[in-house]
């Protein structure tokens, strides 16, 4: 049985959009990109790996797998490009076909939710998701998603894709741990426990 996290950048108002590279998504003339940068504190960095664990696998939505995976492989020899290649990657999308551009991918096919259903069933490691804002609002309505860590950077955007849809569903976090960085940065984990959600 596998647990599913996913790991969040975003801003005061809700946006998550592009907030690594100026160029990471320009989507609905999107200018803001590169965000979080200023945020950046290494103690983000034990904060994720602490809820990633020893024993992890990708699941991601199209476009972050092919945006993350995209820029890495252009990227010169580094550790994050060697695990970004070796990890296991799981991707929920119903346009794609493989095979798939990068290495150890598998396409989840048919109903998504019903694939991840199945996978965190049978799967022995953590599922973590960057981004992929549409598959995450998809697992809390199909009561998937088990733990959210949000990095809330002191900035309003003011545009850009946000995290939760406006006519989002319903549901009720627990907060399991905070802290915050040197820059700012408000590190939350949050728990959706299935008796909660409605």
């Amino acid at each position: 049985m596998s647990k599913i996290v996913a790991i969040e950048h975003i801003s005061m108002d809700g946006v998550i959009q592009a907030p690594a590279r100026p160029d990471e998504d320009t989507r609905d003339g999107f200018r803001y990109g590169g965000w979080s940068a200023a945020g950046s504190d290494p103690a983000m960095q034990q904060v994720i790996g602490a809820r990633m664990g020893s024993s992890w696998s990708l699941l991601a939505g199209r476009f972050t797998y092919e945006d993350v995976l995209g820029f890495w492989s252009r990227q010169p020899p580094n550790p994050f490009t060697d695990a970004l290649t070796n990890v296991e990657k799981f991707v929920a999308s119903t346009t794609l076909t493989e095979p798939l551009a990068y290495p150890n991918s598998t396409l989840l096919k048919g109903n998504i939710l019903d694939a991840i259903t199945e996978l965190k069933r049978t799967h022995d490691k953590t599922l973590v998701i960057f981004g992929s804002s549409v598959l995450v609002q998809s697992l809390i309505e199909g009561e998937l998603l088990d733990e959210l860590l949000l990095l809330i950077h002191p900035v309003v955007i003011g545009q850009g894709r946000r995290l939760f849809a406006s006519a989002g569903p319903f549901a009720k976090f627990n907060l399991l741990e905070s802290t915050t960085t040197a820059t700012g940065v408000v590190m939350s984990t949050w728990t959706v426990p299935t008796h909660l959600r409605r």
